[in-house]
């Protein structure tokens, strides 16, 4: 039967397989539960028509030997009424009728197996959608956590590009300082040139008012 051939290879090992090759774990576990419960919808109605045929087969077997008692009861009777005559012909009716029993026998041993079969799969395939169902809910909850650990994952590496981007930032500025240190450094070397170049120039012209100023003393003490 297709619906039992599937039905257990999803119920095998196989059903871990699927999940491995699905893109979509969880679109795939639905499906496949959505397939199974279609399958059980299928077995239900094949387990009740099988049940009604047990059924049905069970009260011909009934009427049949309600009849070969029937037939038993009136042949008593009618020897007890002293008519052999037609206790012989209730007897050859309950023989006619007896013929058909075994037949019939063996048609409802049939159908009782066959519902008790159907009964027995459909019972175990409702119990095991059932425990596919619990572990449904425990597949999706892995899934939920691993994708959260991705968006963790990928918020760590985040993280570390951050932290990255701040070590070169702090490179730049140390760059930046010394940069700065330097024109600073030259910018305190001009000015102290600057300050030498006057200060030599005006001890120059200091030195020469020295000189002018004794040229004259020295001129004014002649003239005396």
């Amino acid at each position: 039967m297709g619906i039992l051939a599937r039905f257990k290879d999803i119920m095998s090992s196989n059903f871990n397989a699927l999940l491995d090759k699905a893109e979509d774990p969880e679109k795939m576990i639905d499906q496949c539960l959505r397939n199974l419960n279609s399958d059980l919808g299928k077995v239900k109605s094949e387990t009740a028509a099988i049940m009604a045929e047990e059924q049905r087969a069970k009260r011909a077997l009934e009427e049949c030997n309600k009849e070969i008692e029937k037939m038993q009861s009136y042949a008593i009777k009618a020897l007890e009424a002293n008519n052999e005559s037609d206790a012989r012909k209730f007897l050859e009716q309950k023989a006619s009728i007896s013929s058909r029993q075994p037949g019939l026998q063996e048609a409802y041993d049939l159908a009782r197996t066959n519902a008790t079969h159907m009964r027995q799969m459909h019972d175990k395939l409702v119990g095991d959608i059932n425990e596919l169902e619990a572990r449904k809910d425990m597949i999706k909850g892995k899934i939920a956590v691993a994708r959260t650990q991705e968006r963790i994952n990928r918020m760590g590496s985040s993280v570390v590009s951050a932290n990255n981007s701040m070590a070169s930032f702090a490179k730049y500025e140390k760059m930046a300082d010394k940069a700065l240190d330097r024109a600073n450094a030259m910018a305190e070397l001009n000015r102290s040139s600057e300050d030498q170049n006057i200060n030599d120039l005006m001890k120059k012209y200091a030195a020469n008012t020295s000189v002018d100023d004794e040229l004259a003393a020295l001129k004014a003490s002649l003239n005396k």
